[in-house]
């Protein structure tokens, strides 16, 4: 998004990325090493875009700009709600709650 470039579906090539699932589905064979492998390429490579850049530089999100700040507090968003609902479907398996 930053750097504008087009994003094609990483799970499956054959995904529909305006579909209900955003092109998320997963392939065929998917393992949990393929997306912690995939995972790490793709930090890899935004930390490289970003690298030399503001936290004030812009780029284009649905149509706005937004700035590389805005897309890191967006991104630990993400991860933090995201987590969260990791830890409650954990919660339902195992009963436990808290820390």
């Amino acid at each position: 998004m930053f750097a504008g470039e087009q994003a094609l579906p990483i799970y499956d090539p054959r995904a529909d990325p305006s579909g209900p699932d955003g092109g998320f589905e997963l392939a065929e064979g998917a393992t949990l090493h393929d997306a912690l492998a995939t995972w790490h390429a793709e930090i890899a490579h935004a930390r490289e875009l970003c690298a030399a850049r503001a936290l004030t530089d812009t780029g284009r999100f649905m149509e706005q700009d937004v700035n590389l700040r805005w897309i890191y507090v967006h991104m630990i968003e993400e991860y933090a709600r995201h987590n969260g609902h990791a830890d409650l479907l954990r919660e339902r398996i195992d009963g436990t709650t808290g820390v």
